[in-house]
């Protein structure tokens, strides 16, 4: 049985002429230990469907099912639990608290959590050891992504989603970011969804779903990823 599905997922906004369906039917299922990429251009509806995913935003209509439960009727309380216990979310612009040291922000996020990793020993694993006590503004724009990506990692989320992880990072360092959550796919139990325009990513994805105004229109496996290193970013 696969660890998520969605079923018919929607989400529309406004009403009459000024309706705008910024997902449409989606249908797919996902499995732990996946790297899975969500391709399309801007205004596809990638992020949205990564909110929804993340539990910070709800379908209009359809179900969202994790481990038998349907997200989609969770309460606010249910759905605050949620993001605490199942998930971790790299953002793009990385979200760092300013006035805290990297470990300090990795510290923060497992606040409420009973069973989380080592603030230090995921900042270590991530090459950062000798950036623990650095704040955000002496860290380069690579270094503060790979603490964003500790902050998702302490708290050993079952699903961890990736708004643009590159975006804004320049070439070598989005190789090595990728490289990075490629492997976490395959060594932590966590199902890695990362969102991006990016079709360079989606050659070293285990799975590439394309999206298009709101709709799926391509969804299969890559019978041999390639390795980062060997794609032209």
């Amino acid at each position: 049985m696969s660890y998520i599905t969605l079923n018919h997922i929607a989400k529309y906004y406004g009403e009459g002429e000024t309706l705008v369906k910024a997902l449409d039917d989606i249908n797919f299922t996902l499995n732990k230990k996946e790297f899975v990429v969500i391709l399309g251009p801007s205004g596809a509806g990638k992020t949205t469907l990564l909110n929804i995913l993340g539990g910070m935003d709800v379908a209009t209509s359809g179900n969202y099912i994790v481990e038998d439960k349907d997200v989609c009727q969770f309460n606010n309380k249910q759905l605050a639990r949620f993001r605490r216990e199942k998930i971790g979310f790299v953002f793009q612009f990385y979200n760092l608290m300013n006035n805290l040291t990297a470990y300090e922000n990795v510290c923060l996020a497992t606040k409420k959590i009973k069973d989380t990793l080592n603030p230090k020993d995921i900042l270590v694993k991530v090459g950062l050891e000798k950036r623990l006590n650095n704040f955000p503004s002496n860290l380069s724009g690579g270094e503060q992504q790979r603490v964003s990506i500790a902050r998702a990692l302490v708290k050993k989320p079952e699903i961890l989603l990736c708004d643009e992880p590159t975006g804004a990072l320049d070439s070598k360092t989005g190789q090595n970011i990728i490289a990075l959550l490629k492997d976490l796919a395959k060594s932590e139990d966590s199902a890695v969804v990362v969102v991006t325009h990016n079709a360079n990513i989606a050659l070293v994805a285990d799975r590439v779903i394309h999206i298009s105004d709101g709709k799926i229109v391509a969804d299969y496996y890559n019978e041999k990823p390639k390795e980062v290193t060997e794609i032209t970013w």
